[in-house]
């Protein structure tokens, strides 16, 4: 698996700590984020990033700032992205096996570093259960296609 993590400046202490859990899970990733204190425009780093994940350079990405939602918002007008805000383990699970999302965001300032990375290897260990799911994302996917 390949993953793409980005962040904002809200976001850049959080992303440390799961690029840190990516090492650890000896998962490939490429970290885009911002590396500056000063305030910068969050689509600036997610439409990229998403992009990449689109035309498959990654599997999946992590994408983090203040509240998550930011990212989520930006990440998800990106044609073939599924991003999911999530802010708890339950939901990262599901959103995996039901969703088949690809891109995961998530937010400094309403997660800590103990439960976001609780929250991303969770994502990063669960796979699509497929079956019925799958025709739900193949509607998803369809509308993107018109």
């Amino acid at each position: 698996m390949k993953v793409i993590l980005t962040s904002d400046h809200a976001g850049a202490a959080l992303r440390e700590e799961v690029r840190n859990l990516l090492e650890e899970m000896n998962i490939d990733y490429e970290d885009t984020g911002c590396s500056c204190e000063t305030s910068v425009d969050y689509p600036d780093y997610a439409l990229p990033a998403a992009e990449r994940v689109a035309k498959g350079e990654f599997d999946r990405g992590i994408f983090i700032c203040g509240t998550g939602i930011g990212m989520s918002i930006s990440a998800n007008k990106v044609k073939g992205i599924r991003c999911a805000l999530t802010h708890d383990v339950y939901s990262a699970k599901l959103t995996r096996q039901h969703n088949d999302s690809n891109v995961l965001a998530m937010g400094e300032r309403v997660v800590g570093p103990g439960l976001a990375t609780e929250i991303a290897k969770t994502w990063l260990e669960t796979n699509f259960d497929g079956g019925r799911h799958a025709n739900r994302v193949g509607k998803v996917t369809a509308y993107e296609d018109q």
